[in-house]
C-alpha cells in the first residue's frame, strides 16, 4: 500500500485554504494498478443501544466503558469511497447529504470530495452498497445532480431497488422518524437518478479489477465491492461489518433489516478476509477505515493500517 494522493488532481494553495480542514478528511492508497481515496463525510451519533440491539446491556456498557466511548450517543464514522481504474472514476457511496438536522457533524462529503481534488464532473460511475440515506444522500444534496455526467451510470443490486418501493421494516429497531427519512431518500434517489441507475442480479463487473457482489442481510440488496489489480486486494465492506462486530459478531445493528442474515454474512466476509489477506474498507469503521482482518480464536481481530505518509 501507498500513499497516491499526489495522482488526482493537484489543489492549489489557494483552494486548500479555502477547503481543507484541521482533521483530516482523506486518505490515498493504491490497489496494484488502481487508486482509491477514502473521503470521510464526517461522524454520525446514533442512540448506542443501536449499535447492539440485541446485547444484554450491560454487555453492552461493558464493551463502550472499555473503549472509553459513551453509553449515550455512540460515534459512527461515514466514509465513502473513490477508486479510479482505466478511464473510469468510481464513487462508492456518497455520504448523509443536507436533510438530517440531528447528524450535524456529517453530511460534508461534496466539499471534501472537492478538497481531494476530485471533480464530480469526472465521476464515470456511481456504486451503492445499499440505499439507506447515509450512503445515497451526498448525491442527492443541492446542486450536485446538474454537475454530475449526463451518461452517469448508477450500479446497484436490483433486489434493492425493488426492497425500497415497498420496505418492510418489520425486523430492523429502526425509530419511525429514521425509518420514514430511509424511505424518503431511497425513493427520492431513484426518482433523480432512475434515468442512470444499471441494476446487477447477483454480481456485476462495473471497472476493470472492480466487481460489486450482493451479499443482503443489511439490507436486501446489500453487496460489497472488492478492488483487484496484481497481487493486492481490497474489499468495500458497505454495512457489513461494524467496530463491535469483532468481538461480537451476533450482535444486531439496529438498521439491519435481517439481523440473523447479517450476522451470518459478516462472519463469512470476515473469513474471506482473513483468508486472502485483503485490505478492508467499511462505511462505519473509523476514519481512514483501512486495516486487514486476522483470526482470533474462533472470532476474529481488527488490525488496522499504519498511516501511510
Amino acid at each position: 500500500m501507498s500513499n497516491v494522493e499526489t495522482k488526482f488532481r493537484p489543489v492549489s494553495q489557494e483552494e486548500k485554504r479555502g477547503l481543507d480542514e484541521v482533521v483530516p478528511s482523506r486518505y490515498a492508497m493504491q490497489i496494484g494498478d488502481i487508486e482509491v481515496m477514502i473521503i470521510s463525510d464526517g461522524v454520525l451519533t446514533p442512540p448506542a443501544e443501536s449499535m447492539a440491539t440485541n446485547a444484554d446491556p450491560a454487555a453492552r456498557g461493558e464493551w463502550l466503558d472499555e473503549r472509553f466511548l459513551s453509553k449515550e450517543a455512540f460515534d459512527w464514522a461515514l466514509n465513502a469511497v473513490v477508486v479510479r481504474s482505466g478511464d473510469q472514476t468510481l464513487l462508492i457511496d456518497s455520504g448523509l447529504g443536507e436533510e438530517y438536522p440531528d447528524f450535524p457533524r456529517a453530511g460534508q462529503f461534496v466539499q471534501r470530495l472537492e478538497a481531494a481534488g476530485v471533480d464530480l464532473g469526472s465521476v464515470t460511475d456511481v456504486v451503492l452498497t445499499h440505499m439507506h440515506f447515509d450512503h445515497v444522500g451526498g448525491l442527492l444534496a443541492e446542486g450536485v445532480k446538474e454537475r454530475m455526467r449526463p451518461d452517469l451510470r448508477v450500479h446497484v443490486c436490483a433486489s434493492e431497488t425493488e426492497f425500497w418501493k415497498s420496505p418492510d421494516f418489520s425486523r430492523t429497531a429502526m425509530p419511525p422518524a429514521l425509518a420514514d427519512l430511509a424511505r424518503k431518500a431511497s425513493l427520492a434517489f431513484m426518482d433523480v437518478y432512475g434515468g442512470h441507475i444499471r441494476t446487477f442480479k447477483d454480481e456485476a463487473q462495473v471497472a476493470p479489477g472492480v466487481s460489486v457482489t450482493r451479499t443482503g442481510g443489511h439490507t436486501p440488496g446489500h453487496s460489497v465491492v472488492r478492488v483487484q489489480s496484481g497481487n493486492e486486494r481490497l474489499m468495500f465492506g458497505g454495512d457489513a461489518i461494524f467496530p463491535v462486530s469483532f468481538d461480537h459478531p451476533e450482535w444486531h445493528n439496529g438498521f439491519e433489516h435481517d439481523p440473523q442474515e447479517a450476522t451470518r454474512i459478516r462472519l463469512r466476509l470476515m473469513r474471506e478476509l482473513a483468508d486472502n489477506g485483503s485490505w478492508l474498507i467499511s462505511t462505519h469503521m473509523p476514519f481512514p477505515s483501512v486495516g486487514r482482518v486476522a483470526a482470533n480464536g474462533e472470532l476474529y481481530r481488527w488490525a488496522p493500517a499504519w498511516w501511510d505518509y
